[in-house]
């Protein structure tokens, strides 16, 4: 299997995320995409974040359906700090992963990668794609790699969960079915 992986708090999951890891698996080859929630993401404001196994949930519902993705619980199950070198590592023996794995970043990651547990490392045994979240042009990044020429969707969970506080709709924004769990729950409220 030749995947590509993409970790992140999803503090909710969104079509933004979902777009982006759908538009480098189609564009780069890959047969499927791997989503991580984050236990306890380490280059992430202090934001509050909602208990991990809530956004394991969400983020099953949100690919349900969809045989190209997959949820991994790896990093929830490791418990502690979150480092993108151990999920490679762990994601390449357990599923066998033809090649060099692929890594999805964002752009607004590029410049506090170098400080990354074992970047280097983590940059030489994967196939490193950058995503374009902010910038319409590809930002100056010193690690090899390529870059999604994907659309830019403005979309973000911060403002995912300023909209759902303040009573607002975030209908077409995040998959229905997230939605229904986060009103079920009372999650951002």
């Amino acid at each position: 299997m030749k995947a590509i992986m993409l970790g992140g708090t999803f503090n909710p999951v969104h079509y933004g995320h979902l777009f982006i890891a759908e538009e480098a698996r189609t564009a780069f080859g890959y047969d499927s995409v791997i989503l991580v929630p984050a236990n306890k993401p380490v280059h992430k404001e202090a934001a509050p974040v909602v208990d991990p196994a809530h956004r394991l949930s969400m983020l099953r519902l949100a690919v349900r359906g969809s045989p190209s993705f997959f949820v991994d619980d790896c990093e929830i199950r490791r418990g502690g700090p979150t480092y993108s070198i151990e999920t490679i590592d762990e994601m390449v023996s357990r599923y066998g992963i033809d090649g060099k794995p692929g890594f999805l970043i964002g752009d607004d990651l590029v410049k506090g990668f170098p400080s990354w547990k074992e970047a280097d490392r983590l940059a030489r045994e994967t196939d490193l794609i950058v995503a374009r979240r902010t910038s319409e042009n590809p930002l100056p990044f010193p690690y090899p790699h390529r870059t999604a020429m994907n659309a830019i969707m403005p979309i973000s969970s911060s403002e995912i969960r300023a909209r759902i506080h303040g009573g607002r709709n975030v209908r077409f924004l995040v998959p229905d079915e997230v939605i229904a769990y986060i009103s079920k729950f009372g999650l951002y409220a």
